[in-house]
């Protein structure tokens, strides 16, 4: 059958197989044509190239929304860092800023030793967090206040003005809702955070409010239905 063809296209004239060249061309050029559309179709107008692929998976809903600092996802050499994070260390020392001086606080005003304890382990506990966020923030680059919130300092001030058995329920009122706050956030990030030095702030810190939420507690002057998000701003008993 080879030579029948081979003779057939032989015998053909110099027109006839111009014809079929140029129907070959057309045709060949007809399929380049549809084999660049159908990508184009099939990604709804993107090539498989442009289609955008997400850099990481989008973030949990934070059970106390962080502070996102608009710089976006940073490579350090412990792991990726996240406004999460950074928003983490942030207040793991503006805990400090505040937690430290109402625990000395407590240690010289409580009447209760109960109160006084819970002191001791505020300043125990927040001397030796507040010297490993420092360490963090220096090896992440992470700027960290030096001044509690408006919000803390206001805390502070009932403090001082406060006197007796109401001074020693307001600070435990105080510390254990704040503690509870940042329990959450606490346990949030160390789940889901992809920083190694991070990880072990979260690590660290976890097992700081753990120790602090159980001495307030042990008081026995915590008030369950009073920690809510409006701070106590008088827990005398009522006559």
């Amino acid at each position: 059958m080879l030579s029948i063809r081979r003779t057939n296209v032989g015998g053909m004239s110099p027109a006839s197989r111009h014809v079929m060249g140029t129907g070959i061309v057309f045709g060949a050029l007809a399929l380049t044509l549809i084999a660049l559309l159908i990508p184009v179709r099939s990604f709804g107008g993107r090539t498989a190239e442009a289609a955008p692929l997400p850099a990481t998976a989008p973030a949990a809903a934070s059970p106390g929304s962080a502070d996102d600092d608009g710089a976006g996802v940073m490579g350090t050499a412990f792991g990726p860092l996240t406004p999460q994070d950074r928003d983490f260390v942030r207040k793991v020392r503006l805990a400090g800023l505040w937690e430290l001086p109402a625990g000395r606080q407590a240690q010289e005003r409580g009447t209760r030793k109960s109160v006084r304890t819970a002191g001791e382990h505020l300043v125990e506990g927040h001397a030796e967090l507040d010297r490993r966020v420092l360490e963090v923030g220096q090896a992440l680059g992470v700027e960290l206040p030096d001044q509690p919130t408006g919000q803390q300092q206001a805390w502070l001030d009932q403090l001082d003005r406060a006197q007796g058995g109401t001074y020693e329920r307001l600070f435990v009122q105080l510390l254990r809702r704040a503690h509870g706050k940042v329990f959450a956030l606490v346990a949030q990030v160390r789940a889901q955070t992809r920083n190694s030095v991070v990880r072990e702030l979260a690590t660290d810190a976890n097992t700081t409010v753990l120790d602090h939420i159980a001495v307030l507690e042990a008081s026995g002057l915590v008030d369950f239905e009073g920690l809510a998000d409006t701070p106590p701003t008088d827990t005398r008993p009522k006559k």
